[in-house]
């Protein structure tokens, strides 16, 4: 693997083929970030959201009013795209348990909108995990399965925690960090994982359709550290600049369980924090780096990530209207 370029530098738009890209769940997170930074290449961007009024982009961006769970209203989009983004899911909010069955329509209506329309390949970021029994995590494997097969080539990302300010798995941490004094230690605390940081999220994606390589591959994305997600709290206190919370042993309180004290404890929708502690028993590593080889970078550190993280949220804060 090469590494010519500065960690977390992006490439200009003439360092790689940038083809005419649409991005669906622009108004979520990463979404909403990988539209910013097409805006910031200067690159023409179309995006798929349910309510335009989420959203603010520039005029660079196509926005176009859609529902993935409404075939008829994706005919609206139209054609000349080459690449599509899939950034969708429904995962639990409000406590609805059928995401699941959402996420696989959604899937399969964009699949087939995606084959009709003449897009060249879809990039889907889905997650880490060979076996996982959370319906979360086994959403997020159906949700790349479909698309794989109903759609047009895929290049499927699979990534574990993504660490960013607007990232819900960083919102728990850092809210459990700075809300308790000390904290129960359920066993799911010592599953190992491999986090990764959004910067280095946003150029995988921006990177891959430049690199035929990545064409009908899964690629599994992560830094180089393998933690449990106690060492993450851990990293977490230290990076804030707070002590390090002790930890009570609590063998039988399940991912279940926790999901509803950390409901009440961190800004987290309930229904978004049941599924993603459920999950949290699952081992999310990289079991094969080969694709992340196909890049000139390497991701950052979980500790750098998690600087970047704060960074950007006191960003955000300095830049945000003043209430009077």
């Amino acid at each position: 693997m090469c590494h010519g370029r500065a960690l977390g530098e992006l490439p200009s738009v003439s360092s790689f083929s940038v083809p005419r890209a649409l991005v669906t769940g622009a108004s979520g997170y990463i979404g909403s970030r990988l539209v910013h930074e097409f805006e910031a290449l200067g690159e023409p961007v179309g995006c798929v959201v349910r309510d335009p009024s989420r959203v603010g982009f520039g005029p660079v961006v196509t926005v176009h009013r859609a529902d993935l769970l409404d075939p008829a209203s994706l005919r609206a989009i139209g054609e000349g795209y080459s690449t599509a983004y899939y950034l969708v899911h429904s995962m639990g909010r409000g406590g609805d348990a059928n995401y699941e069955q959402r996420d696989a329509s959604a899937a399969s209506n964009f699949a087939r909108f995606a084959s009709d329309s003449g897009i060249g390949r879809i990039v889907y970021l889905g997650g880490l995990g060979d076996r996982p029994t959370s319906p979360h995590l086994r959403s997020r494997l159906r949700v790349g399965e479909i698309l794989g097969e109903q759609g047009p080539p895929l290049t499927w990302f699979r990534a574990g925690m993504v660490v960013g300010a607007g990232s819900e798995s960083y919102r728990t941490l850092r809210s459990l960090v700075e809300r308790l004094p000390f904290m129960l230690a359920p066993s799911w605390l010592d599953t190992p994982t491999q986090a990764i940081g959004i910067g280095d999220v946003l150029r995988y994606l921006l990177e891959a359709p430049g690199i035929a390589e990545t064409i009908d591959r899964e690629i599994q994305i992560g830094s180089a550290e393998i933690l449990s997600y106690g060492k993450m709290l851990d990293g977490m206190a230290d990076a804030l600049g707070l002590r390090r919370r002790p930890r009570i042993p609590v063998p039988v309180l399940t991912p279940w369980l926790s999901s509803h004290w950390i409901g009440l404890i961190t800004p987290v929708d309930a229904g978004v924090a049941r599924p993603l502690i459920e999950g949290l028993a699952t081992d999310t590593t990289v079991t094969d780096p080969s694709g992340m080889a196909l890049f000139d970078f390497r991701p950052r550190s979980f500790e750098q990530a998690l600087h970047d993280a704060i960074s950007e949220e006191r960003a955000a804060r300095e830049s945000a209207p003043s209430r009077q």
